[in-house]
């Protein structure tokens, strides 16, 4: 009797030069779900990784003088030596500068592009680059700033292609609803379940204003948006899209335990537009996402400009 199979995920991580303690909660918490579901004898493959595509970590690069890829290197290496350092029993660790990663998702883009869920537009808007994200009017803070970080947004103006949300809104609610379990806990689903109602707009996939990241085979000036990069991991991990996609037929179609473990603010990411991937794709949804909220010091959220970070590493030498 085959054993039962489990597939854990934590998100892709931007490679910061210093992870803070923010940064291993998830991973920590993958690691405890995958270690106990192995010592109950299940077949379990868990998975991390990081996300080393855009517009900011070309402009750090540039700064220090090195290539994209030269910057990013030492950071990925010290991000293993951390895991490392705690413990973290991850079976596979993925970067989106994999070539095969980057094979598929330009696959992935090219099919949802022929089958009209991607189509060609112009883009005008408000864009923040910390989180690598737009954002309409009504969502920005006072004086046009990010609602998820704060910092102040860039109006930008490009060509650029778009995934067509609105066509996938009604299909996306009547899956949440009718999956009361696929996103814990009720408080977040109700939070997306809200954010959905309130109409969903189109998503730009992808830029012209940059030059590191998957560029659109059809149309090589643009590269593809940090999020259908990012997310497509989940998949490209597996096999998908490859030529042996045997990890992807076990551990994604025919696996009724896929936890995906994130932090509330990149639910939405999670919850709306990597579902409606799927659906446009033809994959099965059959992940439960999970999310959990911040470590919050005294004074809120940790952050650089507050000064109030806690480092791992000064917790394990303590």
């Amino acid at each position: 009797m085959e054993k039962e199979k489990y597939y854990i995920t934590t998100p892709i991580y931007y490679p910061s030069a210093n992870f803070h303690i923010g940064h291993c909660y998830t991973t920590i918490i993958a690691d405890a779900i995958a270690r106990y579901k192995r010592l109950k004898g299940y077949d379990v493959f868990f998975q991390t990784g990081t996300d080393e595509h855009g517009q900011k970590i070309e402009k750090k690069a540039e700064d220090a003088g090195v290539s994209p890829i030269e910057y990013v290197n030492p950071i990925i290496d010290n991000a293993k030596d951390l895991w490392k350092s705690l413990n973290i029993s991850y079976d596979y660790f993925i970067r989106t500068t994999d070539e095969k990663h980057v094979k598929a998702v330009q696959k992935i883009f090219e099919q949802l592009l022929k089958a009209g869920d991607i189509y060609l537009g112009s883009y005008q808007g408000n864009y923040c680059v910390s989180c690598e994200a737009y954002f309409p009017k009504s969502q920005l803070g006072e004086g046009d700033t990010c609602p998820d970080c704060g910092k102040p947004t860039k109006l930008i103006s490009e060509e650029c292609y778009f995934l067509n949300l609105k066509k996938y809104q009604k299909r996306l609610l009547e899956f949440i609803e009718n999956h009361p379990d696929f996103i814990q806990p009720s408080t977040r689903r109700n939070e997306v379940i809200s954010f959905i109602k309130g109409g969903l707009e189109d998503l730009c996939v992808s830029r012209t204003s940059f030059n590191w990241g998957i560029s659109v085979p059809s149309n090589p000036k643009h590269v593809i948006y940090v999020w259908i990069d990012a997310l497509s991991n989940y998949l490209t991990a597996l096999g998908f899209m490859q030529e042996d996609d045997s990890l992807y037929q076990k551990y994604w179609v025919n696996n009724d335990h896929i936890y995906q473990i994130v932090g509330k603010d990149i639910l939405r990411f999670h919850a709306i537009y990597w579902p409606i991937m799927l659906m446009a794709l033809n994959v099965p949804i059959n992940y439960k996402l999970y999310v959990h909220g911040w470590i919050l010091n005294r004074d809120g959220k940790m952050s650089k400009s507050k000064g109030n970070i806690v480092y791992p590493m000064d917790i394990v030498n303590n």
